[in-house]
């Protein structure tokens, strides 16, 4: 057992990575709704390649009793041990531009010394800008556009992008506070956090991933493909408009959600249509309740679209 940070560091694969690369980060934590990050993360990993430059130690980072890892009992014994891991590692994009991803589990402990040494990472390496998302469920209609809240340093995507900007106190992740750290150090960083519709934060909504794709290329000029993702959704939107049409309540539901919707959309200026008279943000409960149910009964015809298996 070590004390380093590091479980493996490929020092000449560090050595040759180019400088001024994008950092995209992909750690899942806090808020996963329509399970962003874990399909950002796999779509990455299975369709790039990436090639890893370090391993952070679990052993420092990661509770293991919280989040156990996964073995395999085969018959008469134990197969395939898998725990977690968290790596930077060296990634091409669909022409061949390298760009840098920080990926795996959000540590358990540690979180100031972690973050320190990405920094010093972020430092060595001379990453031209730092990149991650999130999502966070949020009483707004799948059959609207997905808006985010975009955070950081970059003016223009928050003046493009930004729909809801509210001021709040929440439970940060890791990703929170390196963006924190890297904007106080004047270092270029973009937080995208999507607002995904509440009775959809349990499924794996492929139009997360692909606004997250969306993000990440419109912050580092990276091309990643999103061809069948696309197709993806469409099939998703389609097996859910289906299910939603068979009950009135669900239906009335969804309209009240797109009245409220429209009517912020059309002027950004008023009280976001998402919150209560009283400024409040309505429960997941008093808006979507009855939805999720309806849902619910019938998950096994929930479409069951896993990015993973997309092959590009």
């Amino acid at each position: 057992m070590t004390d380093s940070i590091f479980s493996s560091d490929y020092a000449e694969r560090r050595a040759q990575v180019p400088k001024g690369l994008p950092l995209i980060v992909a750690m899942q934590g806090l808020s996963d709704a329509g399970g962003a990050v874990s399909q950002l993360e796999e779509y990455l990993w299975q369709q790039y390649e990436p090639e890893e430059i370090v391993k952070f130690n679990a052993d420092l980072l990661l509770d293991y009793r919280a989040r156990r890892p996964i073995i395999t009992f085969d018959e008469d014994h134990l197969v395939d041990y898998s725990p977690e891991e968290l790596s930077l590692a060296l990634v091409h994009d669909e022409l061949g531009a390298p760009f840098l991803l920080l990926s795996g589990y959000e540590p358990d402990f540690r979180w100031d010394q972690f973050i320190d040494t990405v920094l010093m990472l972020v430092h060595e390496l001379e990453v031209s800008t730092t990149v991650w998302t999130h999502a966070i469920p949020m009483p707004v209609p799948h059959t609207r556009p997905m808006t985010t809240t975009v955070s950081g340093s970059r003016d223009d995507l928050i003046e493009a992008r930004s729909v809801w900007r509210p001021t709040t106190k929440l439970s940060a992740s890791i990703s929170h506070v390196l963006e924190y750290r890297l904007h106080n150090m004047g270092e270029e960083v973009v937080g995208f956090a999507l607002l995904i519709p509440h009775y959809l934060s349990n499924t794996e909504y492929p139009e997360a991933l692909l606004m997250s794709l969306d993000g990440i290329m419109a912050a580092t000029g990276l091309i990643l493909s999103t061809d069948l993702v696309r197709e993806a959704s469409r099939a998703f939107v389609l097996k859910v408009d289906s299910q939603i049409a068979e009950n009135e309540e669900s239906t009335e539901m969804v309209h009240t959600l797109e009245q409220r919707y429209d009517a912020y959309m059309e002027d950004q200026t008023t009280r976001s249509p998402l919150m209560s008279e009283d400024g409040s943000i309505p429960t997941a409960d008093q808006l979507a309740s009855e939805l999720e149910r309806f849902l619910a009964e019938h998950q096994s015809g929930t479409p069951d679209v896993d990015p993973g298996d997309v092959q590009m």
